[in-house]
């Protein structure tokens, strides 16, 4: 199986690092050129000289901060509004995640924050690109989320109620649109090797007293593959689900998380 997505261009959110990253690179790899979004100008240009290319793939960049609701919307309207919308086929939706803490500690506004952030910032780029990919009869929109949507994890009250929404949002936005053509499915990463995981252990170990690798071991040893995860392997499966293979599964919440989570 031969899995290409040339004459494809992807808007993958967040892909300065980590997983969105490693979407990124795993799509250029399939011939796609990329519309790279996140909020370091810097890390962003690191990116697209890291990018796999052919003498037809182009790459381009917004420089955005999803912490900053408003401005990035407007941000990105001002660049696609000048790009040609036509050629937008695959979007990822994709932002680091809220802070940790206890959910009876979040106050209203870390809820609204998260929610302006993750679901309507989303839901507006939907909206924004969603009428060129219904004429074409053609489109994937992948969000990625998390295993929280199916088991809570701990100290991350706001994710997990974001997370979930995120989900929620997406099931019925698949039902819309799969008579267009258009897929909308969610890849829940779990215990992954990023920078966001490395911030997660050391709030465990800080809030516990017990060390980074004791925080570790014990996560790993509820794993059943006994190893976290790495960014290329979620990247697989939105190469897959991005491309003309994946047309008729919609609507589904794929987790990758060596087995970590005991739900069906």
């Amino acid at each position: 199986m031969d899995i290409r997505l040339e004459n494809k261009t992807a808007l993958v959110c967040g892909s300065s690092q980590g997983i969105g990253k490693a979407i990124a690179i795993q799509f250029a790899e399939m011939g796609a050129n990329l519309i790279l979004v996140a909020r370091n100008e810097n890390a962003l240009q690191k990116v697209i000289s890291e990018l796999p290319t052919n003498n037809k793939q182009k790459h381009n960049y917004i420089k955005t901060d999803f912490s900053q609701y408003e401005k990035a919307i407007k941000t990105i309207n001002n660049f696609l509004n000048k790009f040609d919308l036509n050629s937008v086929d695959i979007l990822v939706n994709n932002s680091g995640g809220p802070a940790y803490g206890q959910i009876l500690e979040d106050t209203p506004e870390k809820f609204i924050d998260a929610f302006n952030q993750h679901l309507i910032l989303s839901h507006t780029l939907v909206q924004a690109l969603i009428n060129p990919m219904k004429e074409k009869k053609w489109g994937r929109i992948l969000n990625v989320i998390s295993i929280s949507t199916k088991q809570p994890i701990e100290n991350l009250g706001v994710s997990n109620t974001v997370r979930g929404a995120m989900a929620s949002w997406s099931k019925t936005l698949s039902r819309e649109l799969a008579p267009y053509g258009i897929t909308v499915n969610n890849l829940l990463p779990g215990y992954t090797a990023t920078t966001r995981l490395e911030i997660l252990l050391k709030n465990n170990a800080d809030q516990s007293g017990k060390s980074i690798d004791e925080i570790s071991s014990q996560i790993i040893s509820s794993i059943p593959t006994r190893r976290f995860g790495k960014p290329e392997e979620v990247a697989y499966l939105a190469g897959f689900l991005a491309s003309d293979y994946a047309s008729y599964i919609t609507g589904v919440s794929v987790p990758v998380d060596g087995g970590f989570l005991r739900s069906l």
